[in-house]
């Protein structure tokens, strides 16, 4: 059985180049905003990301906005922090080239600044508390300080986002809602997918159920063949993509058996206001 894909949203581009944005800004007493996504290499999922990232910088000029990854892309979360923090050791590491330090560049001899890293990422999941912790540990004398925000989710807004694109779909009430999220060892990771099931199910007026990419169980596919057991006479399986963009899960949901697949939430205004937010409260810490 195929699924029909909506459309997803306009706002991609795949014109600006990674980290092109904010790498010319002076330097300012302001955190800069380390987006710290998975990676993918799906390139319309990295243009999708960097559009997020674009419309961060749209919305706030004054911040220096950079990307950064845990698996798959470079450069590395940590690599671009160092360059942040201690751009003399970013210099210096053989990997430096990663974070778009290289000797000789405007970075060799800038003075350390102050780094505050958002995941673009939608639950507490094991990159946030291992890969995402462990770039902002203190680098020592003589280096700025650094950060890590929550990640995206849970958040109401993301609830309001997802019944938005079931809205888009045509969800009708005979209809059943799968949310697909990605999945995760840590425990906290699904606690903050149901969550979000939670609210969806104040928001929408079908019965909602989640299933997980990997690492944690119902599979979205099981997830789908029980909630097809239990449809309405003339119901579909609407599987809600719990995703930023599109890459290696989004295809897997693609070929969970749903009648109907919602696009990924990126990008998306409330998605900027999210970072946003999550980067004014890891940036108020350093304040203190």
């Amino acid at each position: 059985m195929s699924a029909e894909i909506l459309a997803f949203p306009s706002g991609a581009s795949s014109d600006a180049q990674p980290g092109e944005a904010g790498r010319g800004a002076p330097a300012g007493a302001l955190p800069v905003l380390v987006g710290c996504s998975h990676g993918t290499s799906d390139l319309t999922g990295r243009d999708v990301i960097r559009a997020l990232l674009d419309d961060v910088r749209a919305a706030r000029p004054d911040l220096d906005v950079r990307e950064a990854f845990v698996d798959v892309q470079q450069p590395e979360v940590a690599d671009v922090v160092t360059s942040v923090v201690s751009p003399s050791a970013a210099v210096g590491d053989p990997h430096g080239s990663a974070a778009g330090v290289a000797p000789g560049s405007a970075a060799e001899g800038a003075q350390p600044g102050d780094a505050v890293v958002v995941p673009l990422l939608l639950s507490a999941g094991f990159h946030v508390s291992v890969d995402v912790a462990a770039a902002v540990e203190d680098r020592g004398p003589g280096s700025g300080r650094a950060a890590a925000s929550a990640p995206l989710g849970p958040d109401p807004r993301l609830v309001e986002l997802l019944a938005d694109r079931l809205a888009d779909a045509g969800l009708r009430p005979e209809d059943a809602v799968v949310v697909a999220a990605a999945g995760s060892s840590r425990p906290g990771a699904a606690r903050d997918v149901e969550e979000l099931a939670a609210g969806l199910r104040e928001r929408v007026p079908s019965p909602v159920t989640v299933g997980y990419g990997a690492m944690a169980k119902p599979s979205v596919p099981d997830a789908v063949a029980a909630a097809r057991a239990d449809l309405a006479p003339g119901g579909r399986v609407v599987v809600a993509a719990y995703l930023l963009a599109p890459g290696f899960f989004y295809d897997r949901v693609l070929e969970a058996g749903g009648d109907v697949v919602t696009a990924p939430l990126a990008p998306d205004p409330r998605l900027t206001a999210i970072v946003l937010d999550r980067y004014a409260a890891a940036a108020s810490t350093l304040a203190r």
